[in-house]
């Protein structure tokens, strides 16, 4: 992921932090681990093929605060190498605040974005 390829397109959180990167379709945390993958649809999608929200214009991650459907299950693209996100990030734009019945995922439930040898799912070090 070098000189010729799309650089990355850092995702921000409401404060104005970058926590994410997007290497379409990939996204990947400030250290370089996946974290998800984004659809041409701008569903966001976590490692393990679950529903995490909408990348919006700002460009951040959002998700309805409820929702009575579950969106199925997809299957993640292969596995992407590691990446080193850049020393300088751009500053963010003024965000405009988030309706009521919107969450920020990077802000507010950001354990829906974890690499894959993190989360609740990860195997036992027994």
């Amino acid at each position: 992921m070098s000189g010729s390829q799309p650089s990355l397109i850092p995702i921000y959180t409401t404060r104005g932090d970058a926590e994410a990167f997007l290497y379409y379709p990939y996204l990947f945390n400030r250290s370089g681990d996946w974290i998800g993958f984004v659809t041409p649809n701008r569903e966001v999608y976590s490692v393990l093929g679950e529903y995490v929200g909408m990348l919006n214009n700002d460009p951040r991650i959002v998700r309805k605060r409820a929702t009575s459907t579950l969106r199925p299950r997809r299957n993640p693209p292969p596995q992407p190498p590691k990446i080193y996100p850049p020393a300088i990030i751009p500053l963010a734009r003024m965000m405009p605040d988030l309706s009521i019945s919107l969450i920020d995922v990077l802000l507010d439930t950001p354990e829906r974005l974890h690499p894959l040898d993190a989360g609740e799912t990860r195997p036992d070090m027994d």
